[in-house]
This record gives structure tokens, C-alpha cells and sequence, in this order.
């Protein structure tokens, strides 16, 4: 069996009851780094086995855990905070233990993006998570692209590049545009800073960021989509 574990985003209290049990059980723990999931277990007192699992070694190192769990061997799956596979390692080895006929069972749990567009006071009821976009290559391309959505846009940003990210985003969607910048969730620090697009830019270009970034972005208004397509009726040129 292939366990996806989530773990705490911050507050170590996050964590399941059958999250504790499986990592107390499993042979082997893959953690997207053991020094940070060294601290977690320390903290709750599991001692098992753990092999780092993380986008540079995962091609190298799937083959192996296959292997291991085919040979019958419980393995969990553990990313520095959150649930694997979320923008973290963990997508990789789940299907190639699906292939393999491997059972795969993911653990509900922690994940920074729901309490992020829950707490946003945006429409949460359909949403389009993004993620990472891509750093260099393909970024403009794919904001360019979600120009026109209208639904509520997830997107994960790192504190070096939170001001940048928030004046791209002004640059497509406009200055008005209503956003939640979310940072620390669950920490002591957790703060949700709402309002418009150019309120955030100017909140955090006057207050160093820190922590890590979910920023929940309100869709374009249907109406607004509406006046585009009548306009473009009115004037087939």
C-alpha cells in the first residue's frame, strides 16, 4: 500500500489522528526533505525509516519504491507541509503505483490553498487552481490565458517574488482586480491581506514579505464579459 500523507502547513496541532498512525506504521516514510520531516516526526515521536523524495531525484527514485511496495512494504509519502502531489512531489510515484497495481490510498488532511480561498471572502463555490506559474518561460503566456477567466484563481507565490507577481497580475487583470494575499497560514504570524490588486502591491512593497504565498484572485466579472462580447457584436471590425 502507497499512503499519501498530508502534513501541517504550520501548526503542528493540524495533523490526523490517522496521519500519526500510518507514518507510526509505515516501513518506509519518503519525505520531500528529511531534515524538515526529521523535526515533525521527532515532534511526535515516530522513529521509522525515511528516503528523500524530491523533484530532482523522484525519476531516479520511483523505480525502487515500486519495487518495495510490490515486495509488500507500507510506504508513505510526506511533503515539507501540506499534501503531496499539490504542487510538491508525490504525483509521480502515486501513478506508477497505480500502474503497478499498487492500492494507493491519500489521507484527507492539510492543504494551504483551502483555508486560503475559504477565509478570502471570494467566491469559493468554483475555482481554478494554478499553482506555481512558470517562473520565466510561459508565465505571461498563461496569465494572457486567464485573462478572461471568470471563475476564483489560486496561485502559489514564494516572498522574493510576491511583489513581482502582484504587479504581473495588475498588468493583465487590472489594478482593481479583488485579491487575498494569504501568508503564514495557521502560523502565529497568519495574516490575509484583501482588497484590490494595487492595495496589495502597495502593502507589500511597504512591508517585507515573508513566508509563504497563496494569493486567491477574484474572476473577471460576468458583466464585464458581457459589455467585451455586445461591443464586439456592435463593431465586427
Amino acid at each position: 500500500m502507497l499512503y499519501i500523507v498530508p502534513t501541517p502547513v504550520g501548526n503542528l496541532e493540524d495533523i490526523t489522528m490517522r496521519a500519526l498512525k500510518v507514518l507510526r506504521e509505515a516501513d518506509l516514510i519518503l519525505a520531500e526533505d528529511t531534515r524538515t520531516s526529521g523535526l515533525l516526526l521527532k515532534h511526535f515521536d515516530i522513529h521509522r525509516p525515511m528516503l528523500s523524495y524530491h523533484k530532482f531525484n523522484e525519476h531516479q527514485t520511483v523505480e525502487r519504491i515500486v519495487e518495495r511496495l510490490k515486495a509488500g512494504e507500507q510506504v508513505a509519502v510526506i511533503s515539507d507541509a501540506g499534501t503531496p502531489g499539490i504542487s510538491d512531489p508525490g504525483f509521480l510515484v502515486a501513478r506508477e503505483a497505480i500502474r503497478a497495481d499498487i492500492e494507493v490510498s491519500c489521507l484527507p488532511g492539510a492543504t494551504a490553498f483551502v483555508p486560503a480561498l475559504v477565509a478570502s471572502g471570494l467566491p469559493c463555490d468554483r475555482f481554478v487552481f494554478e499553482g506555481f506559474l512558470p517562473q520565466k518561460k510561459g508565465r505571461q503566456t498563461r496569465l494572457l490565458q486567464l485573462a478572461e477567466e471568470s471563475r476564483t484563481m489560486i496561485f502559489y507565490e514564494s516572498p522574493h517574488r510576491i511583489v513581482k507577481c502582484l504587479q504581473q497580475l495588475i498588468e493583465v487583470f487590472g489594478a482593481e482586480r479583488p485579491v487575498a494575499v494569504c501568508r503564514e497560514l495557521s502560523k502565529i504570524h497568519e495574516q490575509i491581506v484583501r482588497g484590490s490588486l494595487a492595495d496589495a502591491l502597495l502593502h507589500f512593497s511597504e512591508n517585507e514579505p515573508r513566508g509563504e504565498f497563496v494569493v486567491i484572485v477574484g474572476g473577471r466579472p460576468e458583466e464585464k464579459k458581457e459589455k467585451t462580447m455586445n461591443h464586439s457584436t456592435d463593431n465586427p471590425s
